[in-house]
Order: C-alpha cells, then sequence, then structure tokens
C-alpha cells in the first residue's frame, strides 16, 4: 500500500448534507481510505489514497462528475 494525500478546493458553496453525500461517495471509491473537510475550511477537502489502486487524477475527476467545479491542490 503506497500512502497518499490530496487537497480539493471546490468552488461552489456546498451545504451539510451535499458535503456529507461528497464525503460518503469519495471515502467509497475505490483506492480511497478516507476523505474529509474542515468546518472551518468548508471548499476544502483532503483524500486520502491508497497510490498503488488510485490516481489523484482520477479522484479529481469523481468530484468534477458531480457538477462540482474542483481543483487539486495538492499535499
Amino acid at each position: 500500500m503506497q500512502n497518499g494525500d490530496i487537497l480539493i478546493h471546490i468552488d461552489q458553496t456546498l451545504s451539510d448534507t451535499e458535503i456529507d453525500q461528497l464525503l460518503r461517495d469519495t471515502s467509497c471509491a475505490p483506492g480511497v481510505v478516507g476523505a474529509c473537510v474542515s468546518d472551518r475550511a468548508r471548499h476544502l477537502m483532503v483524500v486520502d489514497f491508497d497510490g498503488d489502486e488510485t490516481r489523484p487524477s482520477r479522484i479529481l475527476h469523481s468530484v468534477r462528475q458531480r457538477g462540482l467545479g474542483a481543483e487539486m491542490i495538492g499535499l
């Protein structure tokens, strides 16, 4: 297992329900270990992933497929 972290900036302001769903969906994606959003920086999502199973670009693509504007910032 090759651990990695990425930071994704989300352009839209999301409700609590939308954030919860995004975190659940992202955390369930293949190769993703977990995802979280800070209460103080709700537009930033940290995603922990297994680099042997997925790539950061794949995670970012899955966020964008939800119709969200998002950019990978990195960690």
